[in-house]
């Protein structure tokens, strides 16, 4: 699949963020055993991760079964507990591949952050990794905190699906705000940016068909495809940022849209110069750390 640009940012740092994921996650990693894949995919994450914030700290704990890591900020400045919930495609990914990430939201907001270490497909199919992550938030609820829920990619698309779910069960009066980092909402591979950043680097069309496949949800099940709800009013105010170079962009484009005529309130960033999972370069990119700045900014309004 093919399309009229050229999917190949500009931004010197984002071109250095390629070279040196492809060194350590090959292009084609989704032909290579899970097993592979999530040991490449590991070693990828360690080489972005940067020491902790100073004084900041962490621990590994269970919430009713469910694997999880609290992050504790140098100093906490609001009650609000932030809910992350990580990408790689429900395959790949852990509370280890996005500890740099979450440790400094946890700083640069002052919140307690808890990280979910869902059960993982293909060992374990759809539901499993929705009901994990509804776990543990139904679990903060109960305990009294106000939530933001933040998710990147397969994250994303968890958070948007728990927002449904939040909505059927009556707990968004403790949901403060969702946060959706280049998300997968289940659009249409036949056109727009499925077609247009089909073969862009750090994520293809082929791979988002592989990582659909390999979860195993129905089409139908709107928790699993938010953008197929037939109604989103009521689901918690939300800020989705997508990137320009990636496939998944009009799902962010396009559910952001479906949320503002809704009547909910959102905000939608699109990195212009970014690609899948740049969030990893925002220490090698002004362009990557300006739309983290972005994001942080949100959590940190979402808890006020």
């Amino acid at each position: 699949m093919t399309g009229p640009l050229s999917p190949v940012p500009e931004d010197e740092g984002i071109v250095e963020f390629q070279k040196q994921a492809d060194a350590f996650y090959p292009p084609d990693a989704v032909s290579a055993s899970i097993a592979q894949q999530r040991a490449w995919y590991d070693a990828f994450c360690a080489s972005f991760n940067p020491p902790d914030p100073a004084g900041s700290g962490f621990e590994d704990g269970t919430i009713e079964n469910v694997p999880v890591r609290y992050f504790h900020p140098a100093k906490q400045r609001t009650k609000c507990c932030l809910l992350y919930l990580h990408g790689g495609g429900f395959v790949v990914g852990s509370r280890d591949s996005h500890h740099a990430i979450c440790a400094e939201i946890a700083d640069f907001t002052g919140a307690e952050l808890v990280a979910v270490d869902y059960r993982l497909a293909p060992e374990h199919v759809w539901p499993a990794a929705s009901d994990d992550g509804f776990t543990v938030l139904r679990h903060l609820v109960a305990r009294g905190h106000q939530l933001v829920v933040i998710g990147d990619s397969a994250g994303a698309n968890l958070v948007a699906g728990l927002m449904l779910r939040a909505v059927e069960a009556g707990l968004t009066r403790a949901i403060n705000g969702q946060v959706l980092i280049y998300p997968a909402l289940g659009g249409d591979v036949a056109c727009g940016s499925y077609l247009e950043m089909a073969h862009a680097p750090g994520l293809s069309t082929q791979d988002v068909l592989y990582y659909r496949n390999i979860l195993a949800a129905p089409d139908a099940d709107v928790v699993a495809n938010p953008l197929k709800a037939q109604d989103v009013s009521k689901v918690p105010a939300a800020y989705i940022s997508a990137a320009f170079f990636d496939p998944l962009r009009d799902d962010g484009r396009e559910y952001a849209a479906r949320l503002a005529l809704a009547g909910v309130n959102v905000t939608y960033r699109e990195e212009p110069q970014m690609v899948h999972g740049w969030l990893r370069a925002r220490h090698m990119s002004d362009g990557a750390q300006t739309g983290f700045d972005h994001m942080c900014r949100a959590v940190a309004g979402f808890c006020q």
